[in-house]
């Protein structure tokens, strides 16, 4: 049976997705699954975020569900009842972690120092989001810190684009990469999906190997 990592791992990318009306997200779910991307992680930076995620779960059940920007166990309860296979944070928070675990919900955590890489390492995970991606260096510091920590792998997300992708999959210390590139937020608003789906088209074509 293939693992939650596991598919993630075969996307190679998490589509970061706000999304500012719930009444969108169904459309842009179904625009990334038909682009070859069928998964997003919804952030909730909005207030409808727990709807856009309820609306996808219900109506896109083939996609890939997570929230992101997950700060407190109350915002991962609610993911986890509108749908979410799957939460991410900006940072390691035990409290999120602990929740998440708890009620055997997939949790990365955003981390960028080797102080909070242990910390997770202690709290049982192997999975990590590198966190900001691009502005820490990119994947030439990803490489390394990550040599220490056998074993683990890492989702970078921040200031990734689809050019970043050839420099962070050619690591195998990398299971994917998370990218708001793929769905704007102005792209949603404006009903844009078409460009969504080919963006998530160009996007598989240079996971696959072709040019950026």
């Amino acid at each position: 049976m293939t693992t939650l990592n596991e598919r993630i791992g075969r996307l190679g990318v998490v589509p970061v997705v706000v999304i500012r009306d719930p009444s969108r997200a169904a459309p842009l779910a179904r625009a990334l699954a038909e682009g070859g991307l069928p998964c997003a992680e919804i952030t909730f930076r909005t207030s409808g975020a727990a709807e856009a995620l309820r609306r996808i779960a219900a109506e896109v059940p083939d996609v890939l569900l997570g929230a992101g920007t997950v700060l407190t166990p109350g915002q991962a309860a609610a993911a986890r009842k509108a749908g979410a296979r799957f939460v991410v944070s900006p940072g390691f928070d035990a409290r999120v972690v602990d929740y998440c675990q708890a009620h055997e919900l997939a949790v990365y955590p955003g981390v960028c120092t080797p102080t909070e890489i242990q910390n997770a390492l202690e709290a049982g995970l192997d999975v990590l989001k590198f966190f900001p991606a691009g502005p820490l260096g990119g994947a030439s510091f990803l490489k390394a810190i990550s040599a220490p920590f056998p074993g683990l792998q890492f989702i970078p997300t921040g200031g990734v684009k689809r050019e970043h992708l050839p420099g962070y999959l050619r690591l195998d210390r990398v299971l994917a990469c998370g990218g708001s590139w793929l769905a704007p937020a102005a792209w949603i608003d404006e009903g844009a999906f078409g460009r969504i789906r080919d963006e998530a088209a160009r996007t598989v074509a240079v996971v696959r190997g072709g040019s950026p």
